[in-house]
């Protein structure tokens, strides 16, 4: 159970509980479900994805960007990509690069002494259509329209697989879901995991959201 990375994640109150009781589930299917650190500046492991962000998706996205009119019609955040991709050194990159490769490694060390890493599966719960994305989480700002999605980056950075099970609902009956993360290559077993999870607590069928029950 990796939680909020030590705090590193700014987390809607109610959310760590909501998914540490998920966690629990295994512990009744046989597993131990232990708190674990992992050993990495996270902040560093953040910049870096965000960098190799802007690479590849402003890559992808400068031949709009550099026709005035389809320019116009992009979103702001969009446009930032781009711009903040072209500031981008071949150096900048291959240094992101080496720290995705030294985040691998401390994965990799991980998945020696466990099966399956623990995470939530978002850092707010559902927030209304009308929002573009969350400017403040439990009294932070978010610095990027990223930073409110973060919990996915230290898997992302890892290559390996993740899924997702149902969690639970918050107090206005929002849900809420448990990251499952596997080791690389672990794609069947992270399945199985999560047909386990399933058929313990038997979301589809015997659990609905509080507005529907």
């Amino acid at each position: 159970w990796l939680g909020d990375f030590d705090g590193h994640l700014a987390t809607e109150p109610g959310i760590l509980e909501t998914c540490e009781a998920a966690a629990r589930v295994f512990e009744e299917l046989g597993a131990r479900v232990e708190p674990v650190r992992a050993d990495f500046d996270m902040e560093a492991l953040f910049q870096a994805w965000k960098r190799l962000r802007h690479w590849q998706v402003g890559a992808a996205l400068a031949p709009l960007w550099r026709e005035e009119a389809t320019r116009a019609l992009m979103k702001s955040e969009a446009v930032w990509e781009v711009e903040e991709g072209a500031k981008l050194s071949a150096f900048e990159v291959t240094a992101a690069s080496a720290v995705r490769s030294a985040w691998f490694q401390v994965v990799r060390q991980l998945f020696e002494r466990f099966d399956f890493l623990l995470l939530p599966a978002a850092q707010v719960w559902p927030f209304p259509v009308e929002q573009p994305w969350p400017r403040e989480i439990a009294g932070r700002r978010m610095d990027t329209y990223h930073r409110w999605m973060e919990v996915v980056v230290p898997v992302t950075m890892s290559g390996c697989p993740a899924i997702s099970v149902p969690a639970g609902f918050g107090p206005e009956g929002l849900p809420m879901g448990l990251q499952i993360w596997g080791r690389w290559r672990g794609e069947f077993g992270l399945l199985q995991a999560a047909y386990a999870h399933e058929q313990a607590t038997g979301w589809v069928k015997r659990v609905r959201p509080p507005s529907l029950r």
